[in-house]
């Protein structure tokens, strides 16, 4: 699965490394998104891509009640033809969420211990994610993204069994674009493992209300 994540690259290169040529909204610097916070975004635009904030937690434009994306904030690849939650995002409205990194909470007999996972370059990358426009009883719009999850490489599999879904530079038109089913749906597998590291961190990233630098410090052995 995949609960908290980074972001902390500023407009520059996010411009640069996601193609995108228009910010509707301010670039979010976070090092410790929550679900039911908001995180930027990445859709294709008319002709660019484009930047967004969207809260994290799916609201279905069917919903009845808006707290039902406090359950959806990840979405298996393999139920997303299947859920009617997923189903039309899945074909209709794909984006990219741009992070620097994400954490994972690895069970240690009754302990989870927090790690921080990243490109073995540094940069930042993209996760696959589905987005969805709800319309409240007072005509305010919510927009809302799940981040899809699929199961964990060799290396991440002995944090979690799952991993968010991560889309190559090469691969994000066919994500982002893309109406033939057949090429998205060869994107929905884990990353190589040669692409990412880890390391421990302290459980001063648990809380959401923690939010520097430090959340992604090693911890010292």
């Amino acid at each position: 699965m995949c609960g908290r994540f980074v972001q902390k690259s500023e407009r520059k290169i996010i411009a640069d490394e996601f193609y995108v040529g228009e910010f509707f909204d301010d670039v979010v610097i976070s090092y410790n998104v929550a679900p039911g916070q908001k995180a930027g975004v990445i859709l294709r635009g008319h002709g660019t891509n484009t930047y967004h904030q969207f809260k994290w937690g799916l609201v279905p434009s069917w919903a009845d009640d808006p707290s039902i994306g406090n359950r959806m904030i990840n979405a298996r690849a393999e139920t997303l033809r299947e859920k009617p939650s997923f189903r039309k995002a899945f074909s209709k409205r794909r984006c990219i969420i741009p992070v620097d990194g994400f954490f994972e909470w690895k069970k240690t007999g009754s302990h989870k211990r927090p790690f921080y996972i990243f490109r073995k370059d540094k940069k930042p990358f993209g996760l696959g994610g589905l987005w969805e426009q709800w319309q409240a009883p007072d005509g305010s719009i919510l927009k809302t993204f799940t981040i899809v999850t699929v199961d964990a490489n060799q290396l991440l599999e002995e944090l979690h069994s799952r991993m968010p879904l991560i889309i190559s530079e090469k691969h994000l038109d066919i994500w982002l674009g893309s109406e033939n089913p057949g090429d998205v749906f060869d994107l929905l597998k884990p990353a190589p493992e040669d692409m990412l590291d880890f390391y421990e961190v302290s459980t001063f990233v648990n809380s959401p209300a923690n939010n520097n630098p430090f959340c992604i410090e090693p911890v010292s052995l």
